[in-house]
């Protein structure tokens, strides 16, 4: 796939395109891959996967999550990118589609990676006290909100995420 991006200058804030419609990778269905071949016979021990990849196209959320099973049958180490982009609900069955993929496999990642807006369009998670333009985020209830999401998936062993306001 090919990422346009346009530098930002001034208070103008930078802007990208990503073309990554009928890209190879895109078009992978299950089985395409000899996932144990690569994390039993060559040991991979890290394997990263994200909402970018999930949403390519029809079949790769199945192809994301055989990668992740065997993946962690192999005693490999799993971590995903949540990266929820509006492009994921209305390419593949809407937002609750998205929300109950991400779910499923949240539940075999080690590492997750996420913003405040990944949880909760993505896991279906909300933080306490948001006004509408998100510009103010107290650090307590966001970081409430991620001790619920780390309660109800005691599997990840890390949670990486950001605070932060676009200007």
């Amino acid at each position: 796939g090919l990422n346009f991006v346009e530098r930002g200058f001034g208070i103008r804030g930078a802007s990208g395109t990503s073309d990554r419609g009928h890209t190879a990778v895109s078009q992978l269905e299950p089985g395409d891959i000899d996932w144990e071949r690569l994390f039993k016979g060559e040991g991979v021990r890290w394997f990263h996967c994200g909402g970018i990849f999930a949403a390519l196209g029809e079949q790769t959320p199945d192809v994301a999550q055989e990668a992740v099973e065997c993946a962690k049958a192999n005693g490999t180490i799993v971590s995903y990118d949540l990266n929820y982009g509006p492009g994921w609900g209305k390419r593949f069955g809407g937002p609750e589609n998205a929300r109950q993929v991400k779910r499923r496999i949240a539940r075999l990642v080690d590492v997750m990676l996420g913003n405040e807006e990944d949880c909760t369009m993505a896991l279906g998670f909300e933080v306490e006290g948001l006004d509408q333009n998100l510009s103010k985020l107290d650090p307590a209830n966001f970081k409430g909100m991620i001790q619920k999401v780390t309660k109800e998936f005691p599997n990840f062993k890390v949670v990486g995420t950001t605070l932060r306001a676009v200007k």
